[in-house]
């Protein structure tokens, strides 16, 4: 497994996403501990979760409960970077809601402490914006939680590039990695890209794969992925995790799985080597 850094810490350039295993249509228990326990036989030292990755409302945080299970049943669970978050809540009727309050920060922090079982997190990201609390307000809580020892690393999600100047600046120049959504299918976090790569900040794409799973189709939009990869002998995930890879070296994708074979073939991506041609080509798309 080739290898990126976020901060100082140095993880394999593929990372798990967890949420799958822990929102609407998951697995049981068993097949999402044999999926973190495939992750890491495959090299891999980041996993990202997040408070609100559960489904009913009186099991939040269930994500980071089974997440630390897998880590402390596996000889390697101790080298695992975990990123989590707060600042997203799920009332449990599906819906998606907003609290980036310092108080509630700092009261998420103390319960994800809590669940992943450390003294203190390794990542800690402030999940979305809230537009009823000053950005920097919510920051200041991070910036707050990092001085105190409560958290290692500290990041931002779902910013774009003036909050990401003004959380790096908030943090005194220690913000280490911003985690927007993009993919083939959702490519509006390019200048985020940029920024971070001119910054030297980890940039984790969430949601990596969006789109591919049409890539086969007839007349698809991403079809070039499905011809780069028969071309390969590969899956077309694993040519768009390359492709990303390319990119810059501040990227680390974190694709979601909730099954060991998904997340086997994703960590293959950090061996694909794409041509400069083909590269072109998948950008184009």
């Amino acid at each position: 497994m080739h290898t990126r850094r976020i901060g100082d810490v140095e993880v394999g350039a593929i990372g798990l996403g967890g949420m799958p295993m822990s929102i609407e249509g998951r697995p049981d228990e068993a097949r999402s501990l044999a999926t973190v326990h495939a992750a890491l036989d495959a090299g891999l030292t980041l996993i990202d979760t997040a408070d609100a990755y559960h489904r009913d409302a009186d099991e939040v945080g269930h994500n980071e409960t089974l997440i630390a299970k897998a880590l402390a049943t596996h000889e390697r669970g101790a080298d695992v970077l975990v990123a989590t978050k707060g600042g997203h809540l799920r009332p449990g009727d599906g819906s998606w809601t907003l609290d980036g309050s310092p108080e509630h920060l700092k009261e998420a922090c103390e319960a994800s402490l809590r669940r992943l079982g450390v003294e203190a997190i390794g990542l800690y990201q402030f999940h979305r914006p809230d537009p009823k609390v000053p950005y920097a307000e919510s920051v200041g809580a991070i910036r707050d939680l990092l001085d105190e020892g409560k958290i290692r690393l500290a990041g931002i999600s779902n910013a774009n590039p003036e909050q990401i100047r003004q959380a790096n600046e908030i943090l005194g120049g220690r913000l280490v990695s911003v985690q927007n959504q993009f993919s083939p299918a959702f490519r509006s976090s390019e200048p985020e890209l940029r920024l971070c790569d001119e910054l030297g900040i980890a940039f984790l794409p969430w949601s990596p794969l969006g789109g591919i799973s049409r890539a086969g189709g007839l007349g698809s939009a991403y079809a070039p992925f499905a011809r780069v990869a028969e071309a390969h002998g590969v899956s077309a995930q694993r040519v768009c995790l390359a492709w990303m890879l390319a990119k810059s070296p501040v990227v680390v994708p974190i694709p979601g799985s909730s099954r060991p074979e998904t997340i086997r073939d994703s960590a293959a991506a950090t061996e694909l080597k794409l041509s400069a041609e083909e590269l072109a080509e998948l950008d184009a798309v």
